[in-house]
């Protein structure tokens, strides 16, 4: 099978240490044009071995260097002679690790603070100059209080005397404060710096070479097996179906479950839109009794996932042996799906959610996994989408969880719930179309809360559901912010809902706003 290595000549191994940022640190080299990847401490040691990385980048942590057992680099780093960028806890360990001491300190940072450049540095060419200020975004308790040997100062800042440092002989060199975040106005073009000027790779991964890639890639995996595709509807399983598609051609059926938790008249546009835009064999499935009679009396989300996904993985093989068989499923899995599936750390980082098939499929299956997408993050995707040439109708689609309305529905699902919560949400969307601002928003949903509220209306009182409005902004899906609608907007849709939809009393609106990590509602 062909490997990263093979396929990216130029790439970044970024060693995870538990930030909330480390997917971050890995969109901005995305975004400088390198490939990279993210891999735990734990398993780093053989990552090294087997990706051969051109450059190393530590990400953050909340642990501290001044802790018995706290995380450390495997010292083969060390012995690679490749550059290496220490991010907050990435430049305590590097400072540790190479003979220097780091102490916790009474001077902590935490948000907006100012650095110091004290001199030049290639991590700072075309960027910061000696003698200038800049904003940056700290997050740190600790701090270096003896550098390693061959070690100088770059910046400093009031609470941070080495928020720079590096050895430009060896090309090591550690921030104390988070260049991945957009608070740091000039970040994104230090990590540029970083993996183009120190490192040396040259910023020719795009969207044009990744499709070559990984169709060279699907026709090895495949050869002459039969692969059948879960598609959704949204972005992610139809840029799969299509990039898979082209490289194995008629060797591809694609099948679209309906669960019966789909939007308002969503699984007909579905099935209409690709079988017009795609001369793609595509299998219809109308298994709503089948997925909402397995659903009723579950009101835990990880519960209703995992039932969920047993039931398409039942309906697959079903409909794989209708057509003669397959030896292998396809799925849209991205990389922020396998990130989040998994405890990086073992500690500080924790599984968001669980994603279908994530890691194998049952051992009953005979079948294999094709994930062409795994290694691409959201707003990638859409890129590639761009690429294969999929109409406007499929890429601005908003994100829709596989899990449908099912996990939109916190506690219990009953089918008076769904129609409730599909009408409501059919109006949401109609008005922010009718407002010209779906392409403004990433994702839009409502949800049914598991609460009632006593209400008057008219000459009546009522005690019905309570329903909450989300809307955020986001670029890769990573992390989001809600979306500021004015409150005539927001006047507006309440009123239809609760004109319109019977069961419904009260509509809030949800201004959560999301760090690294999943934006569905849970």
């Amino acid at each position: 099978m062909t490997s990263a290595k093979d396929l990216h000549p130029d790439r970044i191994l970024i060693i995870d240490f538990g930030s909330q940022f480390t997917q971050l640190i890995a969109r901005r080299v995305r975004e400088a044009g390198v490939y990279c990847e993210i891999v735990p401490f734990q398993s780093a040691d053989a990552a090294l071995e087997t990706f051969q990385p051109k450059g190393v980048i530590f990400s953050g942590g909340p642990a501290s260097t001044t802790e018995a057992g706290s995380p450390r680099a495997p010292d083969k780093v060390f012995d690679l002679g490749v550059p290496v960028l220490g991010i907050c806890y990435g430049q305590m360990t590097l400072c540790v690790q190479l003979g220097g001491e780091a102490q916790g300190s009474d001077h902590r940072e935490f948000g907006r603070a100012t650095v110091e450049v004290v001199r030049d540095c290639p991590l700072f060419a075309g960027v910061w100059t000696a003698g200038e200020r800049h904003d940056v975004w700290m997050s740190h308790g600790d701090r270096v209080d003896r550098m390693p040997d061959g070690f100088e100062v770059f910046a400093r800042s009031d609470g941070a005397p080495f928020a720079v440092f590096g050895d430009a002989a060896r090309r090591y060199y550690g921030l104390m404060f988070h260049p991945e975040v957009v608070h740091t106005p000039d970040g994104a073009k230090l990590i540029s710096n970083f993996v183009h000027g120190i490192c040396g790779c040259a910023g020719d991964w795009t969207m044009a070479a990744f499709r070559a890639e990984a169709v060279a890639r699907i026709r090895e995996q495949v050869g002459a097996g039969r692969v059948v595709c879960g598609l959704s509807g949204g972005v992610d399983s139809a840029v799969a179906a299509v990039l898979i598609h082209e490289a194995i051609g008629d060797q591809l059926t694609c099948i679209f479950v309906d669960h019966g938790l789909m939007r308002l008249n969503e699984a007909d546009e579905v099935v209409s839109l690709f079988r017009g835009s795609f001369n793609i064999p595509l299998v219809h499935v109308d298994a709503s009794e089948a997925f909402i009679g397995a659903l009723e009396g579950k009101d835990d989300p990880e519960d209703k996932r995992k039932t969920i996904g047993a039931l398409f993985i039942d309906v697959f093989e079903q409909e794989a042996d209708k057509i003669g068989g397959a030896d292998f499923l396809a799925q849209g899995t991205l990389y922020p799906d396998v990130i989040e599936s998994v405890s990086f750390t073992g500690g500080p980082s924790v599984t968001i959610k669980s994603h279908h098939n994530v890691g194998g499929l049952p051992e009953r299956m005979n079948m294999q996994l094709v994930e062409p997408l795994r290694e691409l993050f959201k707003d990638e995707v859409r890129a590639l989408g761009r690429e294969l040439g999929l109409p406007d109708a499929f890429i601005a689609r908003h994100p829709f969880p596989g899990p449908g309305l099912a996990i939109r529905c916190p506690g219990g699902i009953t089918r008076d719930k769904l129609d409730t919560l599909r009408k409501a949400d059919a109006i949401y969307l109609e008005e922010i179309r009718n407002a010209g601002l779906y392409d403004a928003i990433w994702q839009a949903f409502a949800v049914i809360l598991p609460v009632q509220t006593v209400g008057v209306m008219g000459d009546g009182r009522t005690y019905e559901h309570v329903l909450a409005l989300r809307a955020v902004t986001s670029v890769d899906g990573m992390t989001a912010d809600f979306y500021h609608y004015d409150m005539s907007f927001l006047g507006r849709v309440a009123t239809r809902i609760i004109n319109e939809v019977k069961g419904v009393n009260r509509v809030v609106y949800d201004v959560t706003s999301k760090p690294p990590g999943t934006i569905e509602w849970e």
